[in-house]
């Protein structure tokens, strides 16, 4: 217990937390995840403490995606219509791509093109009030895969599997040697040898796991040394790059649109990437 003036805070900033915990007092402003009950600021999910001056906010372990305009997304085509295509995207709303964002006005048949199970890398290009979800293939690097395997996580842990600027990502890809690119989604889309992708795979889910922890880098670093049988690194002290991360995984996680926007332009140069090498319809 904490005692800033005359309130009262009853638990540590990053502790996790389940519903009905109470998290401080009325001097502390309600924010997403809590609600105020008998004067007491109380948890309604299970999630991460989230201090910032007088809010306080509970950020969930498990989340839906929902969808936002400029996303970037990897979707499964589970469906085919007159004049558009419908697809999973990891979501509570199914997403739409229309014919004409792939033939112009051309009328042809859309099998042709894409066909039920295709896997593509879209983005968000409308969401409307009944969450309808329009995509669009306009953008370098997006198009349909070919190959690989699909992994995926929860959607708020995105930033911490890409890292800062890219580092935990481009660790991955650099030792697996496979291509690897990340919706915002939560969907991860994977290619390369059959057993570095059993590799990439096992390191994807651990760090979903343990996102919400420090020291994540050097984990994730043995994890892949041990897996590939190589001679594991010096122990090194790495507490500025993980304490940069953590801060830039609770930020983003925060969902301010500034930070949404860094999200997206992280996510696009993790997929241009990928671009290399890859048949990608443009």
């Amino acid at each position: 217990m904490h005692l800033g003036g005359q309130s009262v805070i009853f638990v540590e900033d990053k502790e996790i937390v389940i519903p009905g915990d109470i998290l401080a007092d009325e001097d502390y402003h309600a924010g997403r995840g809590t609600f105020k009950e008998n004067n007491k600021i109380t948890s309604s999910l299970v999630g991460l403490v989230a201090i910032r001056d007088k809010n306080i906010s509970v950020i969930p372990l498990q989340s839906k995606y929902i969808p936002k305009r400029g996303d970037v997304v990897i979707g499964e085509i589970t469906d085919i219509r007159f004049s558009m295509w419908n697809l999973d995207i990891n979501s509570p709303y199914s997403g739409i791509l229309p014919a004409s964002d792939v033939f112009g006005k051309e009328k042809r048949d859309l099998s042709k093109a894409f066909n039920v199970g295709d896997v593509l890398f879209l983005r968000v290009v409308d969401v409307d009030e009944v969450k309808k979800v329009k995509l669009g293939l306009k953008g370098r690097g997006l198009g349909k895969f070919r190959g690989g395997i699909l992994i995926n996580i929860t959607p708020t842990k995105v930033p911490r599997l890409i890292g800062k600027k890219g580092s935990m990502i481009n660790m991955i890809k650099d030792e697996t040697r496979c291509e690897v690119t990340v919706g915002q989604n939560g969907v991860v889309w994977v290619k390369g040898k059959p057993d570095m992708e059993r590799v990439a795979e096992k390191v994807i889910n651990m760090i979903e796991e343990q996102a919400h922890t420090s020291g994540l880098t050097d984990r994730v670093r043995n994890m892949l040394f041990e897996l590939l049988g190589k001679e594991k690194p010096l122990e090194k002290q790495e507490e500025t790059e993980e304490t940069e991360e953590t801060e830039e995984t609770e930020e983003t996680e925060e969902t301010e649109e500034t930070e949404e926007t860094e999200e997206t332009e992280e996510t696009e140069e993790t997929g241009e990437e990928e671009e290399d090498g890859e048949e990608l319809i443009q």
